[in-house]
Order: structure tokens, then C-alpha cells, then sequence
């Protein structure tokens, strides 16, 4: 699913011959046809089209909100693991002084005050994002800390920087990439949602919280711009899901 939808994506041009941006009022708010798979929106561009365009939109969004902070996150988890004391006690305060605030009000809030923007959208995310990897890679690098391998590492005098990268990360960040792919699914909704209160992407680019805004005063005559757009968000949560549930299983350590 994940694949199909990368590569329906990168060969657009190929599957649809309508411009997403085009205006075309003559076409307005046809039923799907086989010109216009999805049908046509307000303005009569193609929504089959605007569709396949958001996925660039809600997926280079989700992969940078996500993945930027999970990088973040398991160096500072990995250091407080590792190096425990007041180094751990430190970076874990910081962590609780963030966990406080409910993930959607700190976020609306960071947009709210920075302004509607993609690029602000990243900070948003990267400022809230990274505590949930710094605490599962901490709890992952405290009890790998303790295994026999590393004391030996340390009795081998090796330098701690590279028990830390070669030793300690490989087998710490595992449970960072399980999670950081229903991560993903959470931040394509949460992005489609900002996006639904004006407070995300702005039109007029086809991401996919902004095509059902677009749709709810025409749900009764046109449904279909706003059936499909939601489809879209579905099928991409289910794709990540899936790819989470099989790493899960291939990365589970074989006992």
C-alpha cells in the first residue's frame, strides 16, 4: 500500500493529464467519470489529481515531523541512558517540562503564535515530537547498559563514544522506529487537522486537510470531494500501521 501510493505519487504526470492548479469552472462539480476519476471540486479542478498531489504535501510533512525529532530524541535518550547521574536527571526534567502540555495544545499553540505555515509546522512538531524517542531509546539504553556484552566492552576499555554508536544505538533505536511509524500515521492526521482549522498548509495547495475544508459546504451536492480526500488519509494510516506491526515482527529479537 505504502509502495503503490509512493509511486502512484511520483508518476502523477503519467496517471493524470489535469494541472491540480488549474481552474476550470466550466467542469465544476462533476460526478466521477472516466475523465475525472475522483470527480471534479468547486472550481472544477480534478480531485483525483489534487489528491495524488497532496500525498507529496502530507507525506514530506509527516517524514520531516517525524523523523527529524526521532534523530533528536535518541541522542538525548541515548546520553541519559548511558551516562545516567545528573546528566540523565537533567535532560529528563527538560523531557517532563514539555510532556506536561497535551501534544495538540502545544502544538496549535507554537502555530498559533509563529503563524500558519509549512516551514512553522516543522518547528511546531520538532519541539514536541522528540520526547516520546528520547524516552523509549533512555529506557531501551538503561537495560541494554547493564548486559554482559557491554560490561565486557568496558573491561576492553573501549572508548565510550564508540560503545555508545556501535554497541549501545544499533540495539537501542529499534523500538524508536517501531513507534516512529504509527508516529507517522498521528502526524499525517494531526497535519490534516491543522490544516481543517486554517492553521497548517495554505491553499491553494492540494493537502489533504485543506481539499475536505474546501469540501463541507458541498458534502450534499458533490460528496465526493470530500469522500475521497478522506480515503486518502485512511488508506496512507493503514499503509504506515502495517509497515509498524511487520517491523515490529522482524525486528523482534529471535529467542
Amino acid at each position: 500500500m505504502l509502495a503503490l501510493t509512493l509511486a502512484t505519487t511520483a508518476l502523477t504526470p503519467w496517471f493524470s493529464p489535469w494541472d491540480p492548479y488549474a481552474l476550470d469552472f466550466g467542469a465544476a462539480m462533476q460526478a466521477p467519470s472516466a475523465s475525472h476519476w475522483f470527480g471534479t471540486d468547486n472550481f472544477g479542478r480534478d480531485i483525483f489529481t489534487r489528491v495524488l498531489a497532496g500525498a507529496v504535501f502530507d507525506l514530506r510533512i509527516a517524514v520531516v515531523c517525524v523523523f527529524v525529532p526521532m534523530l533528536a530524541g535518541t541522542m538525548v535518550g541515548l546520553v541519559a541512558g548511558f551516562f545516567g547521574g545528573w546528566v540523565d536527571a537533567a535532560l529528563m526534567r527538560l523531557t517532563d517540562v514539555v510532556w506536561a502540555f497535551p501534544f495538540y495544545v502545544l502544538v496549535l499553540a507554537i502555530v498559533g503564535v509563529l503563524g500558519a505555515s509549512e516551514a512553522n509546522l516543522y518547528i511546531a512538531f520538532f519541539v514536541v515530537n522528540w520526547i516520546g524517542y528520547a524516552r523509549i531509546v533512555r529506557g531501551e539504553t538503561i537495560l541494554i547498559a547493564r548486559l554482559e556484552y557491554i560490561e565486557a566492552t568496558r573491561v576492553l576499555r573501549f572508548g565510550k563514544l564508540r560503545v555508545l554508536l556501535r554497541h549501545v544505538l544499533p540495539n537501542a533505536v529499534t523500538p524508536a522506529l517501531v513507534y516512529a511509524m504509527s508516529d507517522v500515521v498521528l502526524t499525517v492526521q494531526a497535519v490534516a487537522a491543522l490544516s481543517f482549522f486554517g492553521l497548517g498548509v495554505q491553499p491553494p495547495a492540494p493537502e489533504w486537510g485543506i481539499l475536505i475544508v474546501e469540501s463541507i459546504d458541498y458534502m450534499r451536492e458533490a460528496p465526493w470531494m470530500t469522500v475521497f480526500p478522506g480515503f486518502a488519509i485512511v488508506w496512507i494510516g493503514i499503509a504506515f500501521s502495517l509497515v509498524g506491526e511487520g517491523l515490529s515482527v522482524a525486528l523482534k529479537p529471535k529467542g
